[in-house]
């Protein structure tokens, strides 16, 4: 927290804060036709889907374990209280300060050898009351129908949202990219790095945002305002816990609702973008910009250079730290037209061979090998570690971690394999084989492909 804070402080130095919501940095919100200035009362049955669908958790501050909660018979009997509840607090937008208590409870990351008394090898895990994930869960329902039935998300966002992944995301930046390269043009993609995106969103500039861009007014603006207010948290470890402490920016980490109000924050992102006629895709906080590199050469470059000019600007007016030593670049298909890649200034340096896209690696020729090579070497390692332990396993639990261990691997975006070669797929091939085989134990100089049909897995190539 202490981190953010300063994070924070240092964004309000460079930026000069609105002293109020008519200072909200451009662009201008759009005139909104649909207005949600209440929330709709649940029912019982809502209300058991909501508690059905959540996870339980192991919030300490939870008054009623929720597996207790999810048990059908006790469920019955508290219900109607619960309902109650729930319904008072929709129609009259006060949340309880119970239901704004984090318990931030450090876990150390999953890394070989790190050392435990460096702080910076802990991630920290928020959790909320089961009963505010209810809450949440049918005030999400409702703000996600109302977002949706008017058109209101960005189009080209694909974090957070229903038949949006990782996949379909990086599928649409490959096939306009592989359009430019084919074209004839070179394509150049910027990779945008933002620091702690989600804990210096301000809550003032959210609240206008949400009112001015979304139209949310009236008792479902002011359940947000007091949702957004006098958030606590506390932090445990083993028996001890700290003292609390105000959490005063940032969307709540851990809750329903923090996603979805991030990428409502970040709305006017995308009209900065379209203005400058720069092709973009983002996925929560990993924002992505390319541009096919036609014309005069280093003229070329200007509506990005102008594009990012904005996009720091704008960055800089609503809290955010766009961290230029980490943002990426590459350029795609024929170089030689002419253009300097100097006219980028500082972030020239960041131009790189390869880079890391959504976990996955593109390369300047499309070739995607090193990421090939990446699959195939975590899956071996983990290969290796499941036959030391083998032994010790059932055949379903041993395909089951295969699965996850493995299998997981090799399906991940896996719809971008389409553009590679022969030899690439011969190896990721040779992955799959070889899983088969220390599942079934099957010997080397045995035919594969029943194995694979009597397991049913699709082969990767055909």
């Amino acid at each position: 927290q202490q981190r953010i804070q300063k994070e924070a402080g240092a964004l309000q130095i460079a930026a000069l804060r609105p002293s109020d919501t008519s200072a909200t940095p451009f662009p201008a919100p759009l005139p909104q036709l649909a207005v949600l200035d209440q929330f709709e009362p649940i029912t019982l049955s809502s209300l058991f889907d909501a508690v059905r669908h959540l996870q339980p958790s192991n919030c300490p501050s939870d008054c009623l374990p929720s597996r207790l909660l999810k048990d059908a018979t006790v469920f019955d009997t508290v219900a109607p209280f619960l309902l109650l509840l729930i319904n008072i607090i929709l129609s009259s937008g006060c949340v309880p300060a119970a239901f704004k208590h984090a318990v931030v409870q450090p876990l150390q990351k999953k890394k070989p050898n790190l050392d435990p008394s460096i702080l910076s090898n802990f991630r920290p895990i928020s959790k909320l009351p089961f009963l505010s994930k209810v809450l949440e869960r049918e005030v999400y329902v409702q703000l996600k129908s109302f977002l949706t039935n008017n058109n209101i998300y960005e189009k080209f966002q694909s974090g957070f949202r229903t038949a949006h992944s990782t996949e379909t995301a990086l599928l649409r930046v490959l096939n306009d990219l592989l359009l430019a390269a084919d074209s004839g043009s070179p394509v150049i993609l910027v990779l945008l790095d933002l620091t702690a995106a989600f804990d210096t969103v301000d809550h003032r500039i959210l609240l206008s945002r949400l009112e001015q861009h979304v139209g949310i007014k009236g008792t479902a603006l002011k359940f947000f305002q007091l949702y957004l207010a006098e958030r606590t948290f506390s932090v445990q470890l083993g028996d001890s816990t700290s003292s609390v402490a105000p959490l005063t920016c940032g969307v709540p980490q851990g809750s329903i609702l923090g996603p979805i109000l991030f990428l409502l924050y970040i709305l006017p992102l995308g009209e900065i973008l379209v203005k400058h006629n720069i092709s973009f895709h983002c996925f929560a906080d990993d924002i992505q910009l390319y541009l096919p590199l036609r014309g005069d050469g280093q003229g070329a470059l200007h509506p990005l250079l102008d594009c990012l000019a904005d996009i720091k600007a704008w960055m800089g007016a609503n809290f955010f730290n766009l961290n230029e030593s980490k943002t990426e670049i590459i350029v795609f298909g024929k170089s030689s037209t002419g253009f300097s890649t100097d006219a980028l200034g500082r972030l020239a340096s960041n131009i790189r061979p390869s880079v890391r896209n959504l976990g996955v690696i593109f390369d300047s020729a499309f070739m995607f090998k090193q990421q090939v090579s990446a699959v195939v070497r975590k899956s071996f390692f983990h290969m290796r570690t499941l036959a030391k332990i083998k032994s010790y396993l059932p055949q379903s639990d041993l395909e089951r971690v295969i699965h996850a261990f493995i299998t997981s691997q090799l399906d991940y975006c896996n719809a971008l394999y389409t553009v590679i070669d022969q030899s690439q797929l011969r190896r990721l091939q040779l992955v799959q084989n070889s899983a088969d085989r220390l599942l079934t134990c099957t010997k080397k100089r045995e035919h594969i492909t029943p194995v694979l049909a009597s397991l049913h897995w699709l082969p990767i190539r055909y």
